[in-house]
């Protein structure tokens, strides 16, 4: 039997001309799977706001794919941010990932404007009444950096789902269990909106262990290990597609309903994972039921 689960695809928008190939070569790789929506990140004080609108708009208009545009709080008065929003929703994109957004202060510290919203709640709110916005916050499996308390990041997301948040994505994790442990923590906590995994297939691990100690995520030793042999026997490739798809199939078993993927603009081996999960194809399907 066939499993079904929700899907989706994360892609930053491209800064150079080999940036937009790699970008528009992701997503026709990837569309091919049937995504329920595909994001496009947006950089800290609006540095790619016109990138991130322009691919939103090409891929939703090009590939029939529903979009979501991200929107940060970082350097942007409220009018900005609310600018951007309205420029999403004028090229119909009507669903928003509404972040805080990482720290530019002189520590890394957030530090908002004075005209600027204060954060994620902030931003939730105005975005819902501004109109009829769809909204995915961001979660927290591993402690957040700025978190004050073992508990703050779930009475946070609590915050943000009473503020009117849809769903949530979680930052990316690398042992299954602390997904599962927070999901259950969330639901002990009252919170009954859907909270999906965000997957980061492990493409270059040196990279990916770099940008994991910056977001103060968890390494655990059996993955260091794993990698130091994959390397060795120069088997990192297969390493890394069996880790991630073995681990997307424990989350589907223990009930999670959709996946969210960190492409990185890469989708060699998520497209690998999603094969290897049982997604067919697009062109494939039709073919068998031709």
């Amino acid at each position: 039997m066939t499993r079904t689960f929700d899907l989706s695809f994360e892609f930053f928008p491209p800064k150079s001309l080999d940036g937009s190939f790699r970008l528009w070569n992701a997503v026709e790789t990837l569309q091919v799977f049937s995504p329920d929506f595909m994001s496009i990140t947006y950089g800290a004080g609006g540095s790619t706001r016109d990138l991130t609108c322009s691919a939103a708009s090409v891929i939703s208009q090009n590939y029939g794919v529903p979009v979501a545009g991200h929107l940060t709080c970082v350097d942007a008065s409220k009018d900005e941010t609310l600018s951007v929003a309205r420029a999403y929703a004028a090229k119909g994109v009507k669903r928003i990932v509404a972040l805080r957004g990482d720290g530019t202060g002189p520590n890394g510290e957030f530090v908002a404007q004075a005209d600027g919203f204060a954060g994620a709640i902030e931003l939730i709110t105005a975005l819902k009444a501004l109109g009829d916005f769809d909204v995915t916050v961001a979660a927290y499996p591993n402690r957040h950096p700025d978190a004050v308390s073992d508990t703050s990041d779930i009475d946070h997301l609590k915050a943000k789902f009473d503020a009117g948040a849809d769903r949530a994505i979680t930052q990316f994790f690398f042992e299954k269990d602390d997904f599962l442990r927070f999901r259950d923590k969330c639901a002990a906590a009252g919170i009954t909106q859907e909270i999906v995994p965000g997957v980061l297939p492990i493409e270059d691990w040196q990279k990916t262990r770099k940008f994991a100690n910056a977001c103060a995520i968890p390494i655990p030793s059996w993955l260091e290990e794993g990698f130091r042999h994959a390397r060795a026997s120069d088997t990192e490739r297969l390493f890394a597609t069996a880790l991630c798809a073995e681990t997307c199939d424990d989350l589907l078993n223990e009930g999670v309903s959709g996946l969210h993927f960190y492409t990185l603009n890469d989708p060699n081996l998520t497209a690998d994972v999603c094969r290897a999960l049982g997604r067919t194809p697009r062109h494939l399907a039709l073919q068998a039921s031709a």
